[in-house]
């Protein structure tokens, strides 16, 4: 153990001064893990009403959808839009390129989980509901989904969570977030170890917020248990 360079794997001042340059990715980060989450959680909500439909084109282009995005590794959707949709005409920037591969990316996991949440509830409600003459849609805004929604806060933390560490893959096609920031530095300091735990650390931090957030957010759904 004496012989170990402990500052060849990490070193503490190196880590300390590159921290504000780090940080300035930081923005990128949250901005493209919530928007994808927003976006995500609308198209999800709706692929799941398809994917639960009789209408059986509908059925099947969100069963289709959603096999291909969990089917293919996230790096290579960026790539395609980042760098294969040029050779057809079709040109997006890297932010962009990244909120749009991880907002579809993350509707079909999203829509996995509403469909589950939605489907535990008891069928029997959704009767008793039709037997007082109320509507579809009144049914669903107001005694289906506030109940699926307690449901699912776990599992969309976990996606949102998942968002958040895999906005890392965005460095890939030069989005300036954290993990891209500390990777110029890592090139310049010749000291990649130091800058590889410095970046896994805030992503933990990142984590362990939003983490804070699901428990208050659980124990908010909880009271109308």
């Amino acid at each position: 153990m004496r012989d170990i360079q402990w500052r060849a794997i990490f070193n503490p001042e190196l880590a300390l001064d590159s921290l504000p340059f780090v940080l300035t990715g930081l923005g990128y980060t949250v901005f493209i893990a919530v928007f994808s989450m927003i976006v995500g959680l609308i198209l999800g909500f709706f692929l799941a009403l398809m994917r639960m439909s009789s209408i059986k084109v509908l059925n099947f282009i969100a069963r289709l959808y959603i096999s291909f995005m969990r089917g293919t590794p996230m790096i290579v959707f960026l790539f395609l839009l980042y760098f294969g949709l040029p050779f057809i005409g079709i040109q997006f920037s890297a932010i962009t390129a990244a909120l749009i591969g991880f907002s579809l990316n993350s509707s079909a996991y999203i829509a996995e989980i509403f469909r589950a949440c939605l489907n535990s509830i008891d069928k029997g409600q959704w009767e008793a509901s039709y037997a007082l003459g109320l509507t579809h849609f009144f049914i669903m805004r107001k005694i289906i989904l506030p109940q699926a929604l307690r449901t699912a806060v776990g599992p969309l933390s976990n996606v949102l969570l998942d968002l958040i560490k895999g906005t890392s893959l965005a460095a890939m096609i030069t989005v300036p977030e954290i993990f891209q920031q500390a990777k110029i530095v890592g090139g310049r300091e010749f000291d990649y170890m130091t800058m590889y735990i410095l970046v896994a650390l805030i992503y933990w931090g990142i984590c362990s917020l939003f983490s804070v957030i699901q428990v208050v957010l659980e124990k908010k759904f909880s009271e109308y248990t």
